[in-house]
């Protein structure tokens, strides 16, 4: 059983963001369908990663992927949850049901 976490604050979800887009990077097939998506480039995203919008953008990638998520939170040990709550951080959604 999972322990539960405290709520993220911005710094959390941005790591956790940076740590996300640290794991699709390693994955050319991956990245690639990234940049793809999101129409950047693989300059703009290395002068960029740590925005709030790449921050945000990656996020949503991996929560539109259920295997990529989950293979992403296996990885790092991270509950699904967490990704999620830290992309309502980032976009400045509410989540009442943490």
């Amino acid at each position: 059983m999972r322990q539960k976490h405290r709520p993220l604050d911005l710094e959390g979800a941005e790591a956790l963001a940076a740590e996300a887009l640290a794991h699709i990077a390693t994955e050319p097939r991956i990245i690639s369908r990234f940049l793809g998506l999101t129409g950047l480039s693989v300059d703009r995203l290395r002068a960029e990663a740590d925005s709030p919008a790449i921050l945000t953008a990656v996020l949503s990638y991996l929560l539109e992927d259920e295997s990529l998520l989950l293979a992403f939170t296996a990885m790092t040990g991270r509950d699904p949850a967490r990704v999620r709550e830290a992309h309502n951080l980032l976009t400045g959604e509410r989540n009442d049901f943490a």
